[in-house]
């Protein structure tokens, strides 16, 4: 079987596979539709484009060319809000390989090295294996509401790990 590479940094086809890999997966298991998948790649075209190798993060896991993972890192607003991880997907092919882990060490070693003093992420309840990781890396959950923002009503959870 092929090795898995992390790759930072911006990779033709990357915002397109990673709207795919996350417009599949919630739709398939949790039944999120176009207004999901729209909104990930608007959003990741967007952040591309002001991407600022200093306080962002953009990472892809690679089995040979093609991307079956991927993780971000928004610094936009860290001094007032915290780093924000986002798009953290990993798809069935490499799950289960340590991939998911991988990625997400590789976003907080960057933001403890980039003077990130806190991470923070949004995800729902229900989402198990990521929220194992996230824990493990030290992510503690903050708070808990019912909303939207993805489409879908879903209980939706804040997780941050302070970095100081």
């Amino acid at each position: 079987m092929s090795e898995i590479v992390i790759a930072r940094g911006y990779i033709p086809g990357s915002i397109g596979r990673v709207a795919e890999l996350n417009g599949t997966y919630y739709h398939d298991n949790w039944g999120f539709g176009l207004f999901f998948e729209a909104m990930v790649a608007t959003d990741l075209s967007a952040f591309l484009k002001r991407y600022d190798d200093t306080r962002d993060g953009f990472w892809c896991a690679l089995l040979g060319d093609r991307i079956e993972g991927h993780i971000t890192i928004d610094g936009v607003r860290s001094e007032s809000e915290g780093a924000h991880l986002r798009y953290f997907i990993v798809s069935d092919a490499v799950r289960g390989r340590g991939v998911g882990n991988r990625l997400i060490t590789n976003a907080v070693d960057f933001c403890r090295d980039a003077g990130h003093k806190k991470i923070y992420l949004w995800t729902f309840e229900g989402l198990s294996a990521a929220r194992y990781l996230y824990e493990k890396a030290g992510f503690k959950l903050v708070e808990q509401k019912r909303g939207a923002r993805w489409g879908t009503e879903v209980t939706e959870q804040r997780f941050e790990l302070e970095l100081r």
